[in-house]
């Protein structure tokens, strides 16, 4: 069965897209506007229901929604090829939608489990979504694009629990490196520094929604 990394190497690599082969300096335009995409499918979801429950479909639609207009083949589609990441070998394609199912499941107990009259309210929720995260991205649904699908559902679960959408920022450079020392971390059931870095935004975006 093929077997595939699920990132670009080098500042000078390629992809193939929608428009052809796109160097990586296009391609991140390109994907900054799929997250575009992706959040304004989120907030007319919660618009129109506050209160959304996270499926597989909707994942499957947040990712399709943000990225198949890039990668037409594959994109809002579950993986079927086995990848590595992080150096190490992500879940099989064919264990895929039971995870994402379950996945689905444990986020909604989670939820319901939530006191919004508890004192350390707000270190649940970051702890739930340091889970979530992390969770979501260890299973690797997707042939890419993890990652920028969790954290957008990251703004979805904020919104639901009426509290203020939060950016981790993970893309490039020093903010990358951190993200991802973090998830490497949380690989090994270490969640603080993921929750720190989800911590610290919320308490960012919640002091500036009382201004």
């Amino acid at each position: 069965m093929k077997r595939s990394s699920t990132k670009p190497k080098g500042a000078t690599s390629y992809k193939q897209t929608a428009f052809g082969g796109v160097f990586r300096s296009k391609l991140l335009t390109l994907e900054l506007e799929g997250t575009r995409k992706g959040l304004e499918l989120i907030s007319r979801m919660v618009s129109q229901s506050h209160s959304v429950s996270i499926t597989p479909q909707l994942i499957l639609d947040v990712h399709k929604e943000s990225f198949a207009w890039i990668f037409p083949d594959w994109a809002g589609k579950y993986r079927t090829v086995r990848v590595e990441f992080s150096g190490k070998e992500a879940v099989l394609p064919h264990q895929i939608p039971e995870l994402m199912v379950n996945l689905c499941a444990d986020l909604k107990e989670r939820l319901n489990h939530l006191d919004v009259t508890a004192e350390n309210y707000i270190d649940g929720v970051v702890e739930l979504l340091a889970w979530f995260q992390h969770r979501l991205v260890w299973i690797h649904p997707f042939q890419d694009y993890n990652g920028r699908v969790a954290r957008m559902l990251t703004v979805l679960i904020l919104l639901s629990l009426n509290l203020p959408p939060i950016e981790i920022k993970a893309e490039t450079g020093e903010d990358r490196k951190k993200y991802l020392e973090a998830m490497y971390a949380a690989d090994n059931s270490d969640y603080s520094k993921l929750e720190a870095l989800i911590g610290r935004a919320l308490n960012e975006s919640l002091a500036s929604a009382v201004k």
